[in-house]
């Protein structure tokens, strides 16, 4: 069986990571086999929204540190190959937010370290109410410093910063509170909760949400003024699309839309 799963419907696509025996570990081949897919659904038309899971009992526990410890055994103590997974992961984790697609995290079990990376990464994520999320790599020694760059980007940076410091886990109430994960449902009505959350974005104009996810990182690190100028020109372009001039006669005229995209 391959090592990520794709299937869907209805432009939802579905991926499933699939190495339950490794916790679904960010292995060499599946952070390939997640590179290489992404970028094919960047340019799938078709694809709206991606739904990302875990096989068996979690979603992801992060680096697999069986090949992490292998790697040590270079000349350079591994210094050369874990240089290589690093930019490999931070590679994968952008593309996740460049892609014109919305990325939901469906995540049951534990994420764990980059696995808690990912699921920060991600626009938006749903998580069964028995999950349990960690940057626990402090407890074998390991800063977890790139999970870092996306974790303080979700949540308050001193609550940040004991996860990181102390490598406990958190449960999914208080990642929902801290906004980590967007809610926190039983583990029973997830997969049925994610397929409704995707469904809604997927029902939305296209064209309209690839420019709005766009833009929506584009201005988070510019300052107040310049992001607003660069969304006021976002909404420019986004009004001279001939499916929102449709969309907003359809409104005034109490109807549903007829879009094209």
């Amino acid at each position: 069986m391959a090592i990520l799963e794709r299937n869907g419907t209805g432009g939802v696509v579905h991926l499933q990571m699939n190495a339950p025996e490794r916790l679904n570990a960010l292995s060499d081949a599946m952070l390939a086999a997640l590179q290489t897919t992404l970028d094919e659904i960047a340019q799938d038309g078709s694809a709206r929204v991606v739904v990302l899971s875990g096989a068996g009992k979690a979603f992801c526990a992060g680096h697999d540190l069986r090949e992490m410890t292998a790697a040590r055994q270079a000349e350079d103590g591994g210094a050369a190959a874990f240089k290589d997974l690093f930019d490999r992961c931070s590679g994968v984790m952008a593309r996740i937010q460049s892609m014109p697609q919305p990325v939901i995290a469906q995540v049951h079990g534990i994420a764990t370290a980059a696995g808690c990376q990912l699921v920060a990464t991600c626009d938006m994520a749903v998580a069964a109410d028995d999950t349990r999320f960690g940057v626990n790599g402090v407890n074998i020694g390991l800063f977890c410093s790139t999970p870092m760059v996306a974790l303080t980007r979700n949540i308050p940076r001193k609550q940040a910063f004991e996860m990181l410091t102390t490598g406990n886990f958190i449960s999914a109430a208080r990642a929902e509170t801290l906004g980590l994960i967007n809610r926190a449902v039983p583990p029973e009505t997830l997969a049925q909760e994610t397929a409704a959350l995707a469904a809604q974005v997927a029902g939305k104009l296209g064209v309209a949400v690839k420019i709005g996810k766009r833009a929506f990182y584009d201005q988070l690190d510019l300052t107040t003024a310049a992001a607003y100028a660069h969304t006021g020109a976002v909404m420019v372009q986004n009004m001279l699309q001939s499916d929102t001039e449709e969309g907003i006669a359809a409104f005034l005229e109490k109807r549903d839309p007829k879009w094209t995209q």
